[in-house]
């Protein structure tokens, strides 16, 4: 049986996509009753704690909201260190620092249980429609038992190395993201400012060597338009993201002066009172 806990923006569809794709029971658990109860319709079992579906699950999937929550699952009171099998596995599809994933993967494998980083990235929209990349560290035997499962929701899986790497991946990509939504709130102020139109400046960036996915996503149908929808990836979410990115700089002496200047554009969008928000709204404060 297949287990999964953390059922929000994004764990609510891949928990559905599993459950309709994988051939297996599911069991979920969730704090919050609505998603278990919407999941219910598409087969998925709800279970009561942390410690159950650890009791029925020999693979359980994570997607939680950051390093605290995804420690406290593992190994809190009543955790999956504590109540899942020998021979388990866990696959933690959340952000989280790399030296906590690696810390895991040990604590996990002296009980005989194998602890596989596996960030997710893309939108919510690639989740519902289950196209998702996929950022892997663990083994190469751990990499071949869960592509099959993370196939069902991903279409773009990469084996990044061993433990920590999955999550190492995942850090860059979004330090590269913020990075490239900061330079398109600055693009976007100038040519206001010169009396050019956004949507068209943006749009002639896509047919030129500017062209990104941040800019035919973030740009032209969140930035442009001043629509930033609720249940998306916010501006307290990229700060989270960000910090353990220069968390993971500073652990190798690295000093990065573009990914500090998106983490200041980030911290002014949280101090205006926009951490809620979905996080491209940052070109508001910029």
């Amino acid at each position: 049986m297949i287990g999964f806990i953390g059922l929000g923006v994004m764990g609510e569809p891949i928990c559905r996509q599993l459950a309709a794709k994988s051939g297996q029971k599911v069991v979920a658990y969730d704090v919050a009753d609505a998603p278990l109860e919407r999941l219910v319709e598409h087969g998925v079992q709800p279970a009561n704690s942390v410690a159950e579906v650890a009791e029925r699950a020999d693979m359980v999937f994570l997607s939680l909201p950051g390093g605290k929550e995804v420690k406290l699952v593992c190994a809190g009171p009543g955790s999956l260190l504590i109540k899942l099998r020998a021979g388990g596995y866990i696959v933690d599809l959340s952000t989280t620092p790399v030296a906590l994933a690696r810390e895991m993967h040990e604590r996990f494998s002296a009980r005989g249980i194998h602890f596989v980083d596996a960030p997710v990235a893309r939108t919510r929209d690639a989740a519902e429609a289950g196209t998702l990349s996929v950022m892997v560290g663990g083994t190469a035997p751990e990499f071949k038992r869960v592509q099959p499962l993370l196939a069902h929701f991903a279409t773009d899986i990469t084996h990044c190395g061993a433990s920590g790497a999955g999550q190492a991946m995942k850090l860059v990509n979004n330090m590269v993201l913020f990075q490239n939504v900061v330079a398109l709130a600055e693009a976007i102020a100038l040519v206001k400012k010169i009396g050019l139109d956004p949507k068209a400046a943006l749009e002639t960036l896509a047919k030129g060597s500017a062209d990104s996915f941040a800019l035919r996503h973030h740009g032209l149908k969140a930035m442009v338009p001043g629509v930033f929808p609720e249940r998306a990836f916010s501006v307290e979410y990229a700060r989270k993201d960000l910090g353990y990115a220069l968390q993971l700089a500073r652990a190798v002496d690295l000093q990065l002066s573009g990914a500090r200047n998106a983490r200041a554009a980030l911290d002014k969008a949280s101090a205006a009172g926009l951490g809620s928000q979905y996080f491209p709204i940052l070109a508001k404060t910029l």
